[in-house]
């Protein structure tokens, strides 16, 4: 098996469902006995939470690439970036290594396209829901996406980052998750992307009114294909 890096710490519940769902996939398939062998930098996310000027993102990118270089150097044969909302920097993490770095929306895109998905709704942090870092990957692969609603935008950025974050998923959270996805139906969306690590605290990824592809899951199988030498 290979060794994959893993940049984490963003939150830290992220990438304990990342190590989670990785070891679990790995474990299916590779036999009962097995685990998964990961190399894992977890950063402190009170230096990249809430980042807004092009100064703090400078900075992220410096941190997650340094983070990236580390990791290659240990020996880590590709790399992970557990969160979606850092694949904003994704390019100057990608240009500071030589293995591969995996694209979370990228993987994502791949799975609609090959489900035949043509319109969907993204749900996320605000910059994962406004800008076009991430948005564009799915676009690329003539997937239409519904304009986002800036009411959804902030229940959900509150969401994430006043509970989700904390390790707190309330009822109301949760009741708040079903009225936007009722709502998603409702305009014309075909399935949602969980542009969120922690929004599977949340929604019921298995059980919900649309099909729901849930990035961290998507991710991370992606990672266990490169483990296993099929990525």
């Amino acid at each position: 098996m290979r060794k994959l890096g893993l940049i984490g710490g963003m939150s830290w519940l992220s990438t304990r469902t990342y190590y989670d769902h990785i070891n679990k996939l790995v474990q299916a398939r590779a036999g009962q006995r097995s685990s998964a062998p990961l190399l894992i930098e977890s950063l402190n996310f009170a230096d990249l939470s809430r980042l807004s000027s092009g100064e703090e993102w400078k900075r992220a990118a410096g941190i997650l690439a340094d983070s990236a270089k580390r990791l290659e150097k240990a020996g880590a044969s590709a790399i992970l970036i557990g969160a979606n909302s850092m694949h904003k920097v994704y390019d100057q993490v990608a240009a500071a290594v030589k293995v591969p770095v995996i694209h979370i929306a990228e993987c994502v895109a791949g799975r609609m396209e090959a489900d035949g998905v043509k319109k969907a709704a993204l749900i996320g942090t605000r910059n994962v829901m406004l800008e076009s870092f991430y948005r564009q990957k799915l676009i690329q692969r003539d997937i239409e996406l519904l304009p986002p609603e800036m009411q959804f935008v902030e229940t959900l950025d509150r969401i994430i980052y006043d509970e989700l974050l904390l390790g707190k998923a309330s009822r109301q959270a949760e009741r708040e998750l079903k009225t936007i996805l009722t709502n998603l139906e409702q305009d014309g969306a075909e399935a949602v992307v969980l542009g969120c690590t922690e929004l599977e605290m949340v929604v019921d990824v298995d059980a919900n009114v649309l099909p729901i592809y849930d990035c961290t899951r998507i991710h991370a199988e992606a990672g266990v294909d490169w483990i296993l030498g099929e990525g």
